[in-house]
């Protein structure tokens, strides 16, 4: 069950450290050929949010790709270490899809890491985000996690003071859980990551080779 905005605080005050929730091995494993486990209405999916949209691409590239994520979800990391970076090369930088990240915090944790990565400055969401993922093993096992984040934080440009007043901003906590929410109930992510794929949905990560496999047929 989600943490409450309770339970948030506490986090903030006591730097405690909380257990990773991550997608169960048994449904990581990877199939030879992805098949989508169902569709969605693609205009709700790309419905205005609570959130502006952390996305990258061109707006009117014929594939568009929304990630749910959490970021101490150790599949969603191994993603963006192996897959993502090819995969953006490959399709995003040459304007065939456009790839949108939508938060979705397993745990408090979780949810300090991607309400800093929208407190980065202009343009650092991405490269916020990717420097969490590949770092992810130091800063969710450390002793503080509070404190490791802000060291990682003062990296990409934060003071203790801005650090401060991002994770106890409660208009972007509150709109968060609503991102979360919604991609519960509206469209049936129940685990991370979770990617739709001009509509279709994909639960568990994916290799280079098969996400190229399924945009490759989705761009048709």
């Amino acid at each position: 069950m989600l943490f409450t905005r309770k339970e948030f605080l506490k986090f903030l005050a006591a730097g405690t450290a909380v257990a990773a929730i991550g997608l169960p091995l048994s449904q990581a494993v990877a199939q030879e050929a992805p098949a989508p486990d169902g569709s969605i209405d693609v205009v709700k999916l790309m419905a205005p949010g609570p959130l502006p949209e952390a996305a990258i691409g061109k707006e009117d590239a014929p594939v568009t790709i929304v990630e749910y994520m959490s970021m101490t979800c150790p599949h969603c990391a191994a993603f963006h270490r192996e897959t993502f970076d090819a995969i953006k090369e490959k399709y995003i930088d040459t304007g065939k899809v456009r790839f949108i990240l939508r938060e979705f915090p397993l745990d408090n944790k979780a949810m300090a890491a991607i309400m800093l990565a929208r407190c980065a400055p202009e343009g650092q969401y991405f490269p916020f985000v990717s420097a969490l993922f590949k770092n992810q093993v130091n800063w969710l096992t450390a002793q503080d996690a509070r404190a490791a984040l802000l060291q990682m934080s003062k990296l990409a440009g934060f003071t203790q003071e801005s650090f401060e007043a991002c994770l106890t901003n409660q208009k972007l906590l509150d709109d968060v859980l609503k991102v979360r929410e919604m991609g519960g109930k509206d469209f049936g992510v129940d685990s991370t990551p979770t990617f739709f794929i001009n509509g279709q949905r994909y639960a568990g990560g994916m290799s280079v080779a098969e996400m190229s496999a399924i945009i490759d047929a989705a761009a048709k």
